[in-house]
């Protein structure tokens, strides 16, 4: 589609250009696809150039190398000495030490390979299960304790991750030998251990800064999703605790179990409850952004007296802790709360309600939902409320002068100065709160859990009774330990699921906004 210039927009009425908006984000939509396939060919092709210039630099090392560069092809970290980098050497010697050492010992990473059975259909995870055995000093049957699949399948899990940081570790220490040869053939002399020390506080600091919340980063957030992708390969549930009874390795069962849209199966059940988890997720953000900004602009309006007791009154949202006040007002709005009896005094139940006797509103689909967004601004109100007032005081008062000098409205001024400056500043949090929305469990679980209507349409699914109120994550919650079934591998699968729609909704908000693609407009 042809783009209009500058000139030839503003020409455009406000139904045109409305139009013409329309049509670029139609005629975006095949384009984004497109370059996102060409940005994943282009990855899959550098990372085969990249395995394949490894080779060649590998090879190049060991036949142009001397006898201590091919000896540390076995030996890691001899190059290093022949080159006078005594530390370097050191460090990648001990590294070699540490692994074989890890993997060889009894109960060390080779033993616990052994035990995982990696994806064999069947197979269980451990290969010794407990039992209970006749013991003739009690004269009773005592239980003896085999193999723990959550254990095997953790360390199993991490001895590979440490063969894969060896074998990086035994790349790097090559490439060490490469340089050095590049550098010696050159008559410059190599980097030693002070210049390597030196280096580490000096040019490379933000290295050593970064170490330790990298090493986070992967032990708690890498490694966690690994593991809960591997679980959604296995049978584990309560049945199959992997204590008591090992659990085992089913391939795609449970991705199939997942597709089953019939009455009572988990696709129809995750399907609704993503949408409704989605629109939840879209209005709790939105409705606080709004009408926080809102409130924030009426209390920082001149001529507005007792600026800081509207704010005070607001933040004391904030400071009540919300197990108290959301159970508290959950029972306001019951049947037999004070805003229940008075809308059914006042006959505000509608017909419909009254005939079926369902005398509050946590028993009506709609007005639940409502309700839940409702009451959700009560709670958000006051942090949006905070933020944007910081934002307020710090946009150019020049630009609201000038504007109102040029005969710009209050709303000009709001939809073309205000908003884009909120936009700016905030667009990351909006991103964040809309991630955490969707995983919003204290807000809907403590409104809705003394008061849950069941979903007639679906009944139940994954072992539980589906809500209407239901987010996936308290779906999640309801599956694994609110119930006898306990199907920890389908609350993997439905997070597997859950992690990819909000990595999508992530990258495609995140690339968008005005504070990545805009940011020298408001520098």
């Amino acid at each position: 589609m042809k783009r209009l210039n500058d000139l030839d927009y503003l020409k455009l009425n406000k139904f045109g250009k409305l139009l013409y908006k329309l049509k670029l984000f139609l005629f975006a939509i095949p384009v984004f696809f497109k370059n996102l396939g060409l940005k994943i060919f282009g990855a899959i092709k550098g990372f085969g150039l990249g395995i394949k210039n490894s080779v060649s630099d590998i090879a190049y090392t060991f036949v142009k190398g001397n006898w201590a560069v091919k000896l540390s092809f076995l030996i890691f970290g001899f190059g290093n000495f022949y080159y006078g980098q005594i530390l370097r050497g050191i460090l990648f010697l001990l590294f070699e030490v540490v692994f074989i050492g890890y993997m060889i010992v009894p109960s060390g990473g080779a033993y616990w390979l052994s035990k995982v059975n990696w994806f064999q259909n069947g197979a269980t995870v451990g290969t010794v299960q407990g039992e209970f055995k006749y013991n003739e000093l009690y004269d009773t049957d005592i239980w003896v304790a085999g193999d723990d699949s959550v254990k095997v399948l953790l360390y199993g899990l991490l001895t590979v991750i440490f063969i894969i940081a060896f074998v990086y570790t035994w790349r790097m220490q090559i490439k060490q030998c490469r340089i050095c040869m590049d550098i010696t053939a050159k008559g410059k002399k190599v980097k030693s251990g002070k210049d390597d020390l030196r280096s580490l506080v000096d040019d490379q600091f933000h290295k050593t800064m970064l170490s330790l919340p990298l090493a986070g980063i992967l032990i708690f957030t890498v490694l966690p999703i690994i593991y809960m992708v591997l679980i959604a390969f296995t049978s584990y549930d309560a049945a199959h605790d992997g204590y008591s009874n090992l659990f085992s390795w089913v391939g795609l069962e449970h991705f199939n179990e997942l597709l089953d849209f019939g009455k009572g199966g988990i696709g129809l059940a995750f399907g609704e409850i993503l949408a409704w988890t989605l629109m939840w997720a879209f209005f709790a953000t939105f409705t606080n952004y709004f009408l926080g900004m809102f409130v924030a602009i009426l209390i920082n309006k001149k001529g507005i007296r007792l600026k800081k007791l509207w704010r005070t009154v607001l933040v004391m949202t904030i400071a009540i802790p919300q197990f108290v006040s959301l159970l508290y007002v959950a029972k306001l709005f019951d049947s037999s709360g004070i805003i229940g009896k008075l809308l059914l005094d006042w006959n505000l139940i509608p017909d419909s309600m009254l005939a079926a006797k369902q005398f509050s509103l946590w028993q009506n689909p709609i007005s639940s939902k409502i309700l839940l967004i409702v009451l959700n601004i009560w709670v958000g109100i006051p942090h949006i409320m905070l933020m944007a007032t910081g934002i307020l005081m710090n946009i150019p008062q020049d630009l609201y002068e000038s504007s109102r000098i040029d005969g710009a409205t209050g709303w000009k001024q709001y939809s073309k100065i205000t908003l884009p400056y909120m936009m700016f500043v905030m667009g990351p949090y909006l991103l964040t709160s809309f991630v955490n929305n969707l995983n919003n469990f204290n807000v809907i679980y403590l409104l809705t859990q003394n008061n849950q209507l069941i979903n007639t349409d679906i009944g139940t699914a994954g072992g539980v009774s589906v809500c209407e109120t239901d987010l996936l994550i308290t779906w999640l919650y309801k599956m694994t330990l609110n119930s006898a079934e306990s199907k920890y591998y389908m609350a993997s699968i439905i997070g597997i699921l859950v992690f990819v729609v909000v990595a999508v909704l992530s990258l495609i908000v995140y690339n968008v906004m005005p504070s990545t693609r805009n940011e020298e407009d408001y520098k």
